[in-house]
C-alpha cells in the first residue's frame, strides 16, 4: 500500500501502512503535559498551534524567530506529542458519543478544514476511533456548514440504516492563523455539542492527558489497527462527499428561504428573479484556499439566478490571513472592482474563513464608485432586517399575525439590533460569546414559543438562520439577496420597503433602491472590530474575576470623574452592569466579578433610560487575550475612541 491522493483534489489524504505512532517516537508524559499547557478548551472547541517542524527542516530554523513563530506556519507535520492530544481527544469523543448514542459500535463523521495540519491529525483520530469500535465517515476536506447539514440529515435516519451517522469529529481552528488547529465535536444535532455537554467532555480530557500512560495505551490502539480497514475510509472519501454534498443542499434551500415545502421554496427563488431579468445579480467569491472551495456555492448561488465568480479557490492556497476582517477583504474588494468595471450586475464579494462557515462581505458602492468593506456588525444588521422583514411579508401574504419573534444574540453585538428589532416588535436576548451559548440560547427561547428565525454573534461576522445551527456565508448572502430582489408585489410589499416602513423611514423610501441606501438605512452605531489590534489585550491577571473586581473599583472611581461631562457630552444619566455566562445575561449591580470568566457589559444610557453606549470585555476562549469592545449610538468614530479608550485604560490599571 502507499499514499492515497483525494482525486477531486490531488491532496494527499494518508498512507494507510504508516502508523503515526511507533515505540520510536512516543514522547514521554512529560512531554505530553508540556505540549498541553498551549491548549485552548472552551466550548467553542479545542486548539492550540499544531504545526511543528521536522529536524533539519526549513521551518526549524524559522521557530523562535521574531512575530508569531509557527501562529502562520505552512507545515503539515505534527509532533508526537501533539498526536498524543488529539488521540486523547478521540478517546473521550468515544466515551461521549457511545454513552449518547446508547451503541458501542457508532458512526460518526470526521472532516477538516484546508490548514495543513488537517490530514495528519485525522490520520491519528481516525485509528483511534476505529481501534475503540468507532465507524469513521471520512469526508476529508469539507466547509463546517456542509459537513454540520450531514450530520443533521443522516442522524435522522432509522437505527440500522447503513448511512446514519450519530455525530461528527471536525478538525479545524475556524478563524485562527494556518499554524493552528483544533476539534469541534457535535452529536447529530446539526451543530457543536452544548456548553452543558462540553464541559464534562473538558473535564475527562484534563484527566486523561495527566495519565502517565496515555501515550503508551494510544500506541497501542495504533498500532493494533489493520491498514486495510484505513484504506478503505480513505477511499471512501468520495461516497460521503457526495452525500454531504447533497445534504447541504436541500438545507441552504431552507435556510434561504425559510420555506420546508421544495415548491414553496421554488416559488421564492423565481420571485427574487424577475421575468425581465436574466439575474439577481453578481458576487464575487473569493475562498482564499478554504474548505468553502469544495462546497456549493457556485452551484447554488447560480441555482438562485446569481452570477458568480469564484477566485483564490485552491484548498489549502492561503493567499491573505485567514480571519475574513480588516486587510483581508481587500483582494476580495480589488476583484468586485474588477468584476463590476466588466459586468455592473456584480455587485456583492464575501471572504469565508478557514473552515467556511463565515464570510464577512464587501459591496460596490455606485454612489462613490469603488467597493467598500461592510463591517461584521453591518453585515449581521443588514440579515437581521432581511429575516425579521421576510416574517412580515410571509405573514402578509397568509393573512395572519406577525409572529412572536426574537433575535438570540451574543453580549458583544452592537445594540444597533436593539434598534432593529423593536421596529419589528421583535426582542434580543444576549448570551456570552461562543456559538454554541447563542444557539443553546436560541433553542431555549424557541421552547418558551419565540419564533428565532435568525441569531447569531454580530461582532464576529455572519449569522445563523434557522433550521441552521451554524454560521454559513450563503445564509448571509441569501439574506441580502433577498433584500435586494424581493420588491412590492400585489400580495405584500417587498423586504425593505417594509422595514422603512416600520422603522418609520418610509418616506425616504424609492423603489428604485440600491444596496447602498439600504445600508444607509440602518441605526447609525460607531462599534469596536474585536478583531482590531486596539481591542486585544495582552494582559497579566490569570484570575479574570479578581480581574473584574478591581476593574469596578477602578470603573465607580471614573464615573464619579466623568459622570458631569458623560452627561453634557453624550446625554448619559445613569449606567448598568450586566454579566453573560453561557446562555444567560443578567444585571449584576456592582458585582462586576459575578461574570466570572464570562462577558461584562456596562450600558449607559440617558435620563429617559433608553441606551446610548455600551463598554464591553471578555477573555478570548480560543485565542490568548483579552477582548474589549466600545458601541456608541451616533456613528461617530471620534466618540467610541473615547469610549474605548477609557475603557483600556480602566483594564488596564485594574490589571496592573
Amino acid at each position: 500500500m502507499s499514499l492515497i491522493v483525494n482525486p477531486a483534489t490531488g491532496l494527499a489524504v494518508g498512507d494507510p501502512d504508516i502508523t503515526p505512532l511507533t515505540e520510536k517516537n512516543l514522547p514521554p508524559p512529560q512531554a505530553v503535559r508540556e505540549a498541553s499547557g498551549s491548549l485552548i478548551l472552551s466550548a467553542s472547541g479545542f486548539r492550540k498551534v499544531f504545526a511543528s517542524p521536522a529536524a533539519g527542516d526549513e521551518w526549524a530554523a524559522w521557530i523562535g524567530k521574531e512575530g508569531r513563530m509557527r501562529e502562520d506556519s505552512l507545515s503539515p507535520r505534527v509532533s508526537p506529542e501533539d498526536l498524543v492530544l488529539a488521540g486523547a481527544m478521540a478517546i473521550v469523543y468515544t466515551r461521549f458519543i457511545k454513552a449518547k448514542s446508547g451503541t458501542e459500535s457508532p458512526a460518526v463523521l470526521v472532516g477538516v478544514d484546508s490548514r495543513p495540519t488537517g490530514p495528519a491529525i485525522a490520520d491519528m483520530m481516525i485509528r483511534v476511533l476505529v481501534a475503540l469500535g468507532i465507524r469513521p465517515r471520512y469526508l476529508f476536506v469539507v466547509a463546517a456548514p456542509e459537513i454540520m447539514a450531514l450530520d443533521r440529515y443522516s442522524s435522522s435516519l432509522p437505527a440500522g440504516h447503513e448511512e446514519r451517522t450519530e455525530g461528527f469529529v471536525y478538525i479545524s481552528a475556524s478563524h485562527n492563523p494556518p499554524g493552528h488547529n483544533g476539534l469541534k465535536f457535535g452529536s447529530g444535532s446539526g451543530g457543536v455539542l452544548s456548553p452543558s455537554e462540553i464541559t464534562p467532555l473538558i473535564a475527562d480530557y484534563r484527566d486523561l492527558i495527566d495519565e502517565p500512560e496515555t501515550a503508551r495505551s494510544l500506541l497501542g490502539l495504533v498500532t493494533c489497527v489493520d491498514p486495510r480497514v484505513i484504506a478503505r475510509i480513505f477511499v471512501d472519501i468520495s461516497v460521503w462527499k457526495r452525500r454531504a454534498v447533497s445534504a447541504y443542499t436541500l438545507l441552504a434551500r431552507e435556510i434561504v428561504t425559510g420555506l420546508a415545502d421544495r415548491e414553496e421554496q421554488e416559488a421564492l427563488f423565481e420571485d427574487m428573479t424577475p421575468a425581465e431579468a436574466e439575474s439577481t445579480g453578481g458576487v464575487v467569491a473569493e475562498l482564499n484556499g478554504s474548505a468553502r472551495s469544495l462546497s456549493i456555492d457556485s452551484d447554488f448561488l447560480r441555482g438562485m439566478g446569481v452570477k458568480v465568480k469564484a477566485v483564490n479557490d485552491e484548498p489549502g492556497y492561503f493567499v491573505h490571513r485567514i480571519v475574513p476582517e480588516g486587510e483581508s477583504l481587500d483582494d476580495c474588494v480589488r476583484e468586485l472592482e474588477a468584476a463590476h468595471e466588466l459586468d455592473p450586475s456584480f455587485i456583492l464579494g464575501y471572504t469565508p474563513d478557514c473552515d467556511g462557515d463565515r464570510g464577512n462581505l464587501v459591496w460596490y458602492d455606485a454612489a462613490d464608485g469603488f467597493a467598500k468593506i461592510l463591517e461584521a456588525q453591518q453585515v449581521f444588521a443588514l440579515c437581521c432586517v432581511a429575516e425579521l422583514a421576510c416574517l412580515h411579508r410571509n405573514a402578509a401574504i397568509a393573512g395572519t399575525p406577525a409572529p412572536r419573534a426574537a433575535i438570540a444574540v451574543n453580549d458583544a453585538t452592537s445594540m444597533r439590533i436593539e434598534a432593529i428589532a423593536r421596529s419589528f416588535g421583535a426582542r434580543v436576548f444576549r448570551a456570552e460569546t461562543g456559538e454554541a451559548n447563542v444557539v443553546g440560547l436560541a433553542s431555549s427561547l424557541r421552547d418558551e414559543g419565540y419564533e428565532v428565525r435568525i441569531l447569531g454573534e454580530g461582532s464576529n461576522g455572519g449569522n445563523i438562520t434557522h433550521p441552521s445551527r451554524v454560521r454559513d456565508p450563503l445564509a448571509t448572502l441569501g439574506a441580502v439577496l433577498k433584500l435586494l430582489a424581493l420588491r412590492d408585489s400585489e400580495s405584500a410589499d417587498g423586504l425593505y420597503h417594509t422595514w422603512m416602513r416600520l422603522s418609520g423611514q418610509e418616506s425616504d423610501y424609492g423603489e428604485s433602491f440600491t444596496l447602498g441606501d439600504i445600508i444607509a438605512s440602518l441605526p447609525a452605531f460607531a462599534t469596536t472590530s474585536v478583531f482590531e489590534s486596539r481591542a486585544a489585550l495582552k494582559i497579566r491577571s490569570f484570575d479574570k474575576t479578581a480581574l473584574k473586581t478591581r476593574y469596578r473599583d477602578v470603573f465607580l472611581s471614573g464615573w464619579e470623574k466623568r459622570k458631569n461631562e458623560l452627561r453634557s457630552r453624550y446625554g448619559i444619566a445613569s449606567w448598568k452592569a450586566l454579566a453573560s455566562n453561557g446562555t444567560r445575561e443578567r444585571e449584576v449591580g456592582q458585582d462586576f466579578a459575578a461574570s466570572g470568566s464570562g462577558g461584562l457589559r456596562i450600558v449607559f444610557s440617558d435620563g429617559d433610560g433608553a441606551p446610548k453606549t455600551m463598554i464591553w470585555m471578555r477573555g478570548s476562549g480560543t485565542e490568548p487575550v483579552f477582548r474589549i469592545l466600545a458601541d456608541v449610538a451616533g456613528g461617530r468614530a471620534v466618540d467610541e475612541e473615547y469610549f474605548l479608550s477609557w475603557h483600556r485604560s480602566m483594564v488596564e490599571e485594574a490589571d496592573r
